[in-house]
């Protein structure tokens, strides 16, 4: 019932001539220095103002250092960096600003160098739970060295910075961190937040509510967003009452009892996420008969056409997808969610 946009290769890259060779080196990790001639040619770029008639969404978790925007996808070159073209398209959709994703301290360097390109590109500094054990090891009396250079990062990240993480627990995957581990660093990342007055950008999986009771214990008074939120009404009324925001992308829009949360959550605290280039939203997932805008032409990466999308790897530009599922659940318009969601992204992150 629902009236299909399609958004035309053609409408797309419209405007990529002078950025679409940029990102045009290896690997970010082991090339920075061709990392920061692309954001130079990114940020020299006309990238285009967003589209005023258009509603705007801020993605509050973006996955942009990631190796499939540099063309790289299970250790396998496929095409060239496209990173630019990436932010290009979704700036001239209905991307008004995104954060960057951080889980290394390697990671809050690149992301802080990534988002000094563009006034409209933000970062968070932080270590994944998952990845507490390589970042800081066991040993929790030798974490100040490794939490110096966090706060070093976040005080030259001027206004860049504006959250602490990606941080929290994981449960799912603690043959990469045991829990010991993941809990220790949480809890120093908490303490980060608070010296900096920062919000945190929660990673909660699988753990019930161990995350809940660290929070209060540890994190009372601290603002934050529990991204990826995919767990029952009443965990994230219990997140909502310590005054935490709920993020919401793809992977929160499964399932119908998914749904039937997200129904319940009030408006005044949801966020709204790509988590890319992860959680696109299938035809077999619950949410996707509620989206309106399609975006083609899509390819494998292993046949990319430069200005194509890639098959099942989202970009910023699909926050509207997101939005347009989260609207539909709601009965509300997209604009007016549109609304309520750019207040709320820049409330808590302090965004202009």
């Amino acid at each position: 019932s629902f009236k299909i946009v399609k958004i035309s290769l053609y409408a797309a890259v419209a405007a990529q001539s002078l950025c679409a060779a940029a990102f045009n080196g290896n690997y970010l990790a082991r090339k920075p220095s061709i990392l920061r001639k692309s954001i130079i040619r990114l940020s020299m770029s006309s990238v285009g103002d967003t589209p005023s008639s258009r509603p705007q969404f801020v993605d509050i978790g973006a996955n942009l250092l990631d190796d499939m925007y540099q063309g790289i996808y299970r250790e396998k070159e496929r095409h060239e960096p496209d990173l630019s073209n990436v932010l290009e398209r979704a700036f001239n959709t209905h991307l008004s600003q995104a954060i960057i994703t951080a889980g290394t301290i390697s990671e809050s360097r690149d992301a802080l160098l990534l988002a000094n390109s563009d006034d409209r590109l933000y970062c968070t500094v932080g270590i994944h739970p998952t990845r507490c054990l390589q970042e800081l090891g066991e040993d929790e009396s030798l974490y100040e060295t490794k939490l110096e250079e966090l706060r070093n990062i976040v005080k030259s990240g001027s206004s860049s910075v504006v959250a602490i993480g990606e941080c929290g627990l994981d449960y799912d995957r603690t043959q990469f961190c045991p829990i010991p581990v993941q809990t220790a660093g949480f809890i120093a990342q908490l303490a980060l937040a608070r010296e900096f007055d920062l919000p945190l950008f929660l990673h909660n999986r699988n753990t019930g509510t161990d995350l809940l009771e660290v929070m209060k214990k540890h994190g009372k008074g601290l603002r934050g967003v529990v991204h990826t939120f995919d767990d029952t009404l009443e965990l994230a009324q219990e997140f909502v009452e310590l005054g935490l925001y709920i993020g919401i992308n793809g992977c929160s829009l499964k399932k119908e009892e998914n749904m039937e949360v997200v129904k319940m959550l009030p408006l005044d605290r949801l966020l709204l996420e790509t988590d890319c280039p992860w959680c696109d939203i299938r035809p077999t997932h619950a949410g996707n008969s509620y989206i309106q805008t399609r975006f083609e032409p899509i390819k494998k990466e292993t046949k990319y056409v430069e200005g194509c999308y890639v098959k099942n790897r989202y970009e910023p530009c699909h926050i509207i997808q997101v939005a347009e599922v989260v609207a539909g659940i709601k009965g509300i318009s997209v604009d007016v969610l549109s609304e309520i969601t750019l207040k709320n992204s820049r409330d808590l992150f302090k965004l202009p």
